[in-house]
């Protein structure tokens, strides 16, 4: 896996910052090479706010990356939404900016999108049966969240090695999201 020499994270709450922090950590990635803007609590729709501050950091990301190895991650839960749905609503900022999409081979850019939330990926990755179609986030205490994170972002990344196999339990949205990890950090290995 390549290490950027910066990523720009964008996270709807703290739980998804600490799970993509941890995931970066495992990857070689140091703390000081992170930026993260993470939805401010309480103040309106967390999945708004990321699409609205999507474009704006894909340009940041883009104009670094012409002089210094630049990623960047966008997450936001699906919700009640379809994945796809949500890639949508992503590119369709970036169109209303005047950007082009994401552009597969040359964009270090990774739209993580757990279905139904991060929770469901955490389960998922700690070796939990779930559905795509359930909420888990009040099914632990915010303590057994944070301590399930570090063995989660430890199975991702070991899903981003080459020639990995998914288990078959992978929920669809957990493979995408490797998939989309997969092409952010195999530029430049």
């Amino acid at each position: 896996m390549s290490r950027p020499s910066h990523v720009y994270v964008l996270a709807e709450d703290g739980r998804q910052r600490q799970f993509v922090y941890r995931l970066l950590l495992r990857a070689g990635v140091l703390g000081h090479q992170i930026t993260f803007e993470v939805s401010p609590s309480g103040r309106g729709s967390a999945e708004q706010w990321v699409r609205e501050n999507f474009a704006r950091q894909v340009r940041s990301c883009r104009a670094r990356n012409s002089r210094a190895n630049t990623a960047m991650i966008a997450m936001v839960d699906a919700d009640t939404q379809g994945v796809n749905e949500r890639i949508r609503s992503l590119d369709g900022a970036l169109t209303n900016n005047g950007q082009n999409q994401i552009d597969t081979n040359s964009d270090q850019i990774a739209r993580l999108i757990p279905k139904r939330n991060v929770e469901t990926w955490i389960l998922c990755l700690t070796s939990e049966a779930v559905s795509e179609e359930r909420d888990y986030k009040q099914t632990k205490s915010p303590e057994e969240w944070s301590s399930l994170i570090p063995p989660a972002s430890e199975t991702l990344f070991s899903w981003t090695r080459a020639n990995v196999q998914l288990p078959a339990s992978t929920i669809d949205s957990l493979r995408l999201g490797v998939q989309e990890l997969n092409r952010v950090f195999a530029k430049g290995e």
